[in-house]
């Protein structure tokens, strides 16, 4: 079992802080006694999980851009951090096709920004860079589920942005951090679903707007598969690798986190276990032919092997999808009945964290 109070009183540096993930993060990591400093553009979704859960008063954030080095380095230098976790980037795959350049420059000058700050530093002893699954070259194998060693070649300018922030980060490991100050590893995460996420052309999201606007959710790309997990299950497979390798550099590397290869499900049976989860009548129709016929090119299958995280570290998830789904119905169901969006956000990480032992 991995002792989780080793970030108690430690100073931790987070990019990306306002984003979806990066609130649940600062979250976790106050509630584990951290000293966290957070630096991001302001929160990119109205509503914004950051502002409606109040997470501002938890921690230190520092509005800035990640491709402005010199604003990044003076909140960075002001934190000092001995952990940094990066978060920021441009996510969405949809927004990488209509902007290209700001998402290469987002996604990979960056990364590079960051890493200079920690090479400059000298302080840093862990470094977790947050990519995602969508970095491997995808031939969409149906009997195939992508291992740590395969070949990085993203499809899309966002998968292949972060193919590149990986190549970066592996570049600054070997050249910069191979004198055992500063711990460095990747982190390739299937789709996250959980309360809070507002962002456009996500699935989630969109049941959630449909449902409470009172009309069907309209899904596309019905029989894509992906790695649903709750995001709760990254953010602490997260925690867990920067925590553990910066006692033992013998744990540094790269690592898919993403559920059981069971639960890579479709996105058709997501919106069928979404609105069946929410009950009250709420329904799905299918925008699939039009929708293939109308996007630019998105995986119609991605299957994550998250078996070296287990067995190098340990790391098993604990909710299943069935129950991914449950609690992410539960978060936005209860907000949307006038529940404190910051008690909700803080009872779930709290079942989490008592389903793995922390106290």
């Amino acid at each position: 079992m991995f002792d989780y109070s080793i970030y108690n009183g430690k100073r931790v540096f987070v990019t990306g802080h306002t984003g979806f993930k990066g609130t649940w993060l600062c979250r976790i990591l106050a509630m584990l006694g951290a000293d966290v400093t957070g630096y991001a553009l302001e929160p990119p979704t109205e509503p914004s999980l950051f502002e409606i859960t109040g997470t501002e008063r938890m921690i230190r954030s520092a509005v800035g851009d990640i491709r402005n080095f010199g604003a990044l380095k003076k909140a960075f230098d002001g934190c000092d951090p001995e952990i940094v976790f990066h978060l920021a980037a441009q996510p969405i795959v949809r927004e990488g096709y209509r902007n290209p350049a700001c998402t290469y420059e987002t996604n990979v000058m960056g990364t590079v920004n960051l890493l200079e700050c920690a090479r400059l530093s000298g302080r840093v002893r862990s470094f977790l860079n947050v990519t995602t699954d969508k970095v491997y070259m995808n031939p969409e194998n149906p009997s195939h589920a992508f291992t740590e060693d395969e070949r990085l070649d993203g499809f899309d300018p966002y998968s292949n942005s972060k193919s590149c922030s990986e190549l970066v980060t592996a570049s600054y490991k070997r050249s910069f951090f191979a004198d055992g100050v500063t711990a460095v590893s990747t982190a390739r995460a299937g789709n996250v679903i959980g309360g809070g996420d507002y962002a456009p052309d996500r699935i989630v999201p969109d049941c959630v707007r449909a449902i409470t606007a009172g009309r069907p959710v309209r899904v596309r790309n019905r029989h894509s598969v992906r790695p649903y997990q709750h995001v709760l299950e990254p953010l602490f497979a997260y925690l867990l690798i920067a925590g553990a390798q910066m006692n033992d550099r013998g744990l540094e590397g790269s690592y898919n986190v993403g559920p059981a290869l069971s639960d890579c499900r479709t996105t058709g049976e997501l919106a069928t276990a979404f609105t069946a989860a929410w009950g009250d009548g709420a329904s799905w129709t299918d925008e699939t032919p039009d929708s293939v016929a109308a996007a630019p090119h998105e995986a119609g299958l991605l299957r994550l092997d998250s078996s070296l995280i287990k067995e190098r570290l340990g790391f098993v998830p604990l909710w299943d999808f069935g129950t991914a789904v449950k609690k992410s119905a539960e978060w936005y169901k209860a907000v949307a009945g006038g529940a404190c969006p910051a008690d909700i956000t803080d009872l779930q990480i709290k079942e989490y964290m008592n389903g793995i032992h922390i106290q």
